[in-house]
């Protein structure tokens, strides 16, 4: 009886020696496939542009002529004006008032909420106590409800609080975000608790661990939850609608709204109004865009 026999697979030195080819990267050519990746993400970048580029032309155009006939690209260049512009910078009523409301109670809503729910993330990630896990399952919970069903009760508590038209009713009620809690807590539980105990052998508080330690630690979490928390903060129409009753304290997307009557419609504003109101966030995500991206990556991995 022969012996059997074995077959050994050549190494890397043996493949270049003899030729033969090793594992691909790529399915194609390096220079080809990063010249399809290129062209596709470009492909995607202007289908994402296209509306933006529509308002922007939409700006130069009689409002009443953009509702009789839709926005579209295929405008004749010769009939573009400037009577918007001038009219917002001349004749806008209200329009910078509102956008200066909204612009303040995204920072501060921003600002707030993060400080809160870093803090309560800190505390689910970092130390063990008594209801923690049933602490966490409410939050969880909690994302799973939509704001809705929270609304008629929140709202009747804010008129027997008698903080109806108050810009605090539209802050307090979601300064500790459930998802930025949740975020927050994936993202802490990465960060080595070796780094805590050196602090604390140092003699650093536990606040001064917080905020010397964690939060220099957590720039990409922090970006990642401020573009987010603000997107939110700025579109937000419902709650502030319910609970404003002035049209001094109006945001943006209720002070446009208002344009819209059954006596007359401001069309050329809002036109022109609704195009900047997209340039905060837009600057908001190009500042932060890199910080957002390590975010939201560190965040998945080290949950």
């Amino acid at each position: 009886m022969s012996a059997p026999t074995t077959t050994t697979r050549p190494g890397p030195s043996a493949e270049r020696a003899t030729g033969a080819p090793g594992r691909r990267r790529y399915p194609l050519p390096r220079a080809m496939f990063v010249t399809v990746q290129s062209v596709f993400l470009a492909v995607i970048g202007l289908i994402v542009l296209v509306p933006l580029l529509v308002i922007f032309v939409g700006t130069f155009q009689d409002g009443g002529e953009i509702m009789r006939s839709g926005l579209r690209l295929d405008v004749d260049v010769s009939s573009f004006r400037l009577d918007n512009y001038v009219m917002l910078l001349t004749d806008s009523g209200l329009y910078f008032r509102w956008f200066a409301n909204s612009v303040g109670l995204t920072l501060v809503q921003v600002a707030g909420t993060l400080l809160v729910s870093s803090f309560v993330a800190y505390g689910f990630a970092m130390y063990d106590f008594k209801g923690k896990t049933a602490a966490f399952v409410a939050v969880l919970l909690l994302m799973t409800v939509p704001f809705e069903i929270m609304m008629l009760p929140l709202y009747v508590m804010v008129n027997d609080l008698g903080l109806a038209d108050s810009y605090a009713v539209i802050v307090l009620p979601f300064l500790a975000a459930s998802v930025t809690i949740f975020f927050f807590r994936q993202y802490f539980t990465g960060i080595p608790k070796e780094l805590l105990e050196a602090g604390r052998v140092d003699g650093v508080t536990e606040f001064g661990i917080f905020f010397k330690i964690v939060l220099p630690i957590s720039r990409p979490a922090l970006a990642a939850m401020a573009i987010l928390n603000g997107m939110v903060t700025w579109n937000n129409f419902l709650w502030p609608l319910l609970v404003l009753r002035s049209a001094e304290k109006f945001t943006l997307p209720i002070g446009l709204n208002t344009l819209l009557t059954p006596y007359g419609n401001n069309y050329d504003l809002l036109i022109i109004g609704s195009f900047f109101s997209l340039l905060p966030v837009l600057v908001l995500f190009l500042c932060f865009q890199r910080f957002f991206v390590a975010g939201m990556t560190a965040g998945a991995l080290k949950g």
